[in-house]
């Protein structure tokens, strides 16, 4: 039974989600500017930063470890991102969607059990393919060439891996030590199992 609670999403999951996703969604709109200071270096150079905007969906999972956290916190960041009137419109929305699904079928293929930075690079990465098949779909690369493609989506993935994977996987690393992960989470097994054996001393 107490297994059960603690694989379900929770009302206070759900809003701690949403908070995380309020808090990425205002960086991602911000996030424009850094993103253009990389554009002049050389072609799609601002490629190397486009993985911050995969950062909700696994950081999310990362501190709640819970199933479906990482699509909700994309979804939810990129409805932050329209409401503050992105330039993108309600494809933020599509993004969203897919860039979230992405990494939360990586965290599921984990069975949900996987919290390492191995696991969050994939899943950044993840998202990093997910918008790229949006790309395609919103035909926005149909005049690239083969190099083109390699070129720009091999920068997004590995950035994605990168920004999304290893620095939020080291932000919620230093949120465990700070106690408020914790706060996030419910008693595992083993936390229960510890407070039993305290009851019998």
């Amino acid at each position: 039974m107490n297994g059960n609670v603690r694989r379900g999403l929770r009302l206070s999951d759900i809003l701690v989600t949403i908070l995380i996703s309020l808090v990425l969604g205002v960086v991602y709109h911000f996030w424009g500017s850094v993103y253009g200071l990389f554009k002049p270096l050389f072609f799609q150079a601002d490629e190397m930063m486009y993985g911050m905007w995969f950062a909700a969906s696994t950081l999310a999972f990362l501190l709640i470890r819970k199933p479906g956290v990482a699509l909700i916190a994309e979804l939810a960041a990129a409805h932050v991102e329209v409401l503050f009137g992105s330039g993108w419109g309600l494809s933020m929305l599509l993004y969203g969607f897919i860039q979230g699904l992405g990494a939360e079928l990586v965290f599921a293929a984990f069975r949900y059990r996987n919290y390492t930075a191995w696991a969050a690079a994939l899943a950044g990465a993840a998202s990093a393919v997910g918008s790229m098949f949006v790309d395609i779909y919103m035909a926005y690369t149909d005049s690239y060439v083969l190099w083109m493609y390699l070129a720009k989506y091999s920068m997004r993935i590995a950035s994605g891996a990168i920004i999304a994977g290893l620095l939020m996987f080291a932000l919620a690393k230093a949120l465990e030590r700070t106690g408020v992960a914790s706060l996030l989470r419910p008693a595992s097994a083993k936390d229960y199992a510890a407070l039993d054996d305290s009851r019998d001393v």
